[in-house]
């Protein structure tokens, strides 16, 4: 009688630990796409002048924007921001 539970209870456990793992894999799949979007930039998300999503409003009018600025000739253009200078960024603690 103790080898009969053996013998079903390893096929239960790999079938268990694979779904496990393929459930996981459909999740992570989901949640990276959009995920970044909300992490802090600290954290490893986006920077703050990382352009709009493809698909969204901020995108549409962004790249109107920037079809605007390539059609203006370059002496006329509006100078480009800055970065900011990185010895007067809060340390990452």
């Amino acid at each position: 009688m103790r080898l009969r539970l053996r013998q079903l209870a390893i096929p239960f456990a790999c079938v268990l630990l694979a779904g496990t793992l393929s459930g996981c894999g459909t999740i992570n799949e989901k949640m990276s796409a959009g995920m970044g979007d909300y992490v802090p930039q600290w954290a490893g998300g986006l920077p703050a002048d990382a352009p709009p999503r493809p698909g969204t409003a901020k995108y549409d009018a962004y790249m109107q924007e920037r079809e605007r600025q390539r059609l203006i000739p370059a002496d006329q253009r509006d100078p480009k921001p800055t970065k900011p200078d990185p010895s007067s960024l809060d340390p990452v603690r």
